[in-house]
């Protein structure tokens, strides 16, 4: 037996077994139905209240009933085949109907009915079932059909008024939940429903009017399997406390032990919230943790969950130890807590289905939709003590039909709306110094996201940190940089171009964004460092003289004569200078050039004595001519 509950268990997240009891049972919610005629079948009778859906809580609803002479099942779009409840319930939801008898086809006590389990062809109609449901006996459904068929007109009552205990003027609830983001359409619709929620909850909690209590299922290892790989993986304190692996792959991913001790610690969040009265920052902290720390991006650990408990101002400390040990091999008083409340008690019976909303000890059923809850707390109320938000119109239109439902969903927008960015910047990023913020106000709640402020887009997570970037980012705060006025001097550590952010001034040296301090540049030697020179420091930057009639020249960091006689003598040397430069280059020229015109005519000279006798030589005598005398 325990090891086809711990099979089961592992197999099919939602459908959790009680641990640790026998004797447990499911209560199965039920409405009253009555019938006004015909005579023959008049009278009260219970049905059951359907898990999807919207039942009108505290409210009633009169009909005529119908029933079709084909596809009597309802299983097709106006099959012989059997399906599902829900998707029962949808088809004749599409053919106009304002609620749903589903007669029992077996004579047998009532039994809830069901969402199927999950994929994404359920998910896609069970999301858009408005109307209620309830499955009566098959009994009660032949005589029906019976009065029907005999050509009655049928005419019934749905009422929901007392499905809910109303005692007094204060409400107590409970949310089943679960961390695990990773688990499919139901986690989804769970996180859809938290976020929705959470601004009429937080309302509702601190004017006083609700007592509002998480809670977390937790299954045990049997003892013959508490040192196997699976259990290991999804089990903290020897096997004690286990939740399914989110991947169902033991080999890769999250373990189910991460799971748990989110659980946990998520736990803790509310009971030290609650000691400091301040009950509703769970909602915050699992919202929060949700949007930052999610499975997908590998962010779901302790690291992530510190950083969110830190925004919300929670004392971490306390929280640690309210988590204690979950490698000791003992017991964890809050999560055995937890495996305690899980069996039923009194008319509440056991928590088997995740999630799960009791209402003054009695299970929700439907769906987990922000308007269809908050009318189930509203009936929880004894006459005349609930709080505004429940007599509004708009609450109360919930009693109408599908179309007036509707109505009510959109219009409830006004009454339970709360700006949460007033209590402690909602726990988002802020800078008071340029009263920028990264909270913004929604009718779900908040949420931080960085601001975009005169074009310039802050970047950051929006919950620890948000920087502007982008020229034009110094005119904002000074970039988030430092910066200071004194003496008539600003300085700031601001670039607005290049990789560098913050980079501290000629002058200053620091981290350019808490601090950067003046340098002494004439203790220290960085400046005024030539013989005639006297340094004084000033804030940002020094003052160098020269001694007697010289001139300081920054740049070169040296002293020059600054008087008319040394001026011109300066001059004069270099006029000498040039001068000389002139003599001695025409002095070469006249040298080049005697010697080139040397060399030249030698040169012609020596050509021409190879063709005609030169004056300094004798002339040669002519032989030929006497020869011919």
């Amino acid at each position: 037996m325990e090891l086809r509950r711990l099979l089961h268990v592992v197999l099919s997240f939602w459908l959790l077994l009680c641990i640790g009891c026998s004797d447990g049972r499911f209560v199965v919610e039920k409405n009253s139905l009555t019938v006004a005629s015909p005579e023959k079948i008049k009278g009260t009778y219970d049905s059951a209240i359907g898990n999807f859906g919207i039942p009108q809580y505290g409210g009633s609803m009169a009909g005529t009933v119908v029933y079709p002479k084909d596809n009597q099942k309802g299983c097709k779009a106006f099959d012989e085949f059997d399906c599902f409840f829900a998707l029962k319930v949808w088809n004749v939801q599409k053919a106009g109907a304002s609620a749903v008898l589903v007669a029992d086809d077996i004579e047998e006590a009532l039994i809830t009915m069901d969402t199927p389990e999950e994929d994404s062809s359920s998910s896609k109609y069970i999301e858009n079932i408005t109307i209620p449901s309830a499955l009566i006996q098959k009994s009660f459904g032949e005589a029906l059909k019976k009065a029907i068929s005999g050509a009655d007109m049928v005419n019934v009552n749905l009422d929901w008024r007392e499905s809910v205990p109303h005692p007094d003027d204060r409400v107590e609830y409970e949310l089943w939940t679960n961390s695990n983001d990773e688990c499919g359409v139901k986690c989804d619709m769970l996180m859809e429903f938290v976020k929705d929620f959470k601004g009429a909850a937080q309302i509702l909690e601190k004017g006083g009017y609700t007592q509002f209590t998480p809670h977390y299922i937790t299954w045990y290892c049997p003892q013959a399997f508490t040192i196997s790989k699976q259990c290991k993986s999804q089990c903290i304190n020897h096997g004690r406390y286990c939740a399914p692996d989110p991947e169902q792959d033991f080999s890769s991913g999250y373990e189910g032990k991460d799971v748990v001790i989110e659980n946990l610690r998520q736990l803790c969040v509310f009971k030290v919230a609650n000691e400091s009265n301040k009950s509703w920052l769970w909602w915050d902290y699992v919202t929060d943790f949700q949007i930052r720390c999610p499975m997908k991006e590998k962010k779901y650990n302790k690291e992530c969950a510190d950083a969110v408990i830190k925004s919300l101002g929670l004392d971490s400390k306390k929280i640690e130890n309210c988590m204690g040990d979950p490698n000791a091999d003992a017991d964890n008083p809050v999560l055995k807590e937890e495996q305690d409340a899980q069996v039923g008690k009194g008319s509440r019976g056991d928590v088997t289905i995740l999630p799960t909303l009791v209402v003054n000890n009695r299970q929700y059923r439907g769906k987990l939709a922000k308007g269809a809850v908050l009318k189930a707390i509203c009936s929880g109320f004894e006459e005349t003590t609930e709080p505004a938000v429940c007599l509004s119109g708009v609450v109360q239109l919930m009693v109408q039909f599908l179309f007036e439902t509707r109505v009510m969903v959109s219009s409830s927008i006004a009454d339970v709306e709360t700006n949460e960015c007033l209590d402690n910047n909602g726990g988002c990023w802020q800078d008071k110094a340029a009263n920028l913020t990264a909270c913004k106000d929604t009718f779900r709640g908040r949420v931080c996201e960085c601001p975009l402020v005169d074009g310039l887009q802050f970047k950051g997570d929006g919950y620890s940190h948000c920087e502007a970037s982008g020229p034009g980012r110094c005119n904002i705060n000074n970039g988030g940089c430092w910066h200071k006025s004194q003496d008539g001097h600003t300085y700031t550590a601001c670039v607005d171009t290049g990789d560098v952010k913050c980079q501290c001034p000629p002058g200053f040296r620091g981290d350019g964004i808490n601090n950067c301090e003046d340098i002494d540049e004439c203790k220290e030697k960085k400046a005024c460092q030539c013989p005639e020179c006297s340094c004084k420091d000033t804030w940002g930057s020094y003052e160098c003289t020269c001694s007697g009639d010289l001139l300081y020249i920054r740049d070169h960091d040296t002293c020059i004569s600054k008087s008319g006689t040394d001026v011109k003598s300066a001059w004069a040397a270099v006029w000498v200078i040039l001068i000389g430069l002139a003599m001695a280059s025409g002095g070469a020229y006249l040298v080049y050039k005697y010697r080139l015109r040397s060399y030249m005519d030698s040169e012609i000279r020596a050509i021409m004595a190879q063709y005609m006798p030169l004056d300094s030589q004798s002339e040669v005598p002519n032989h030929v001519s006497e020869d011919r005398a």
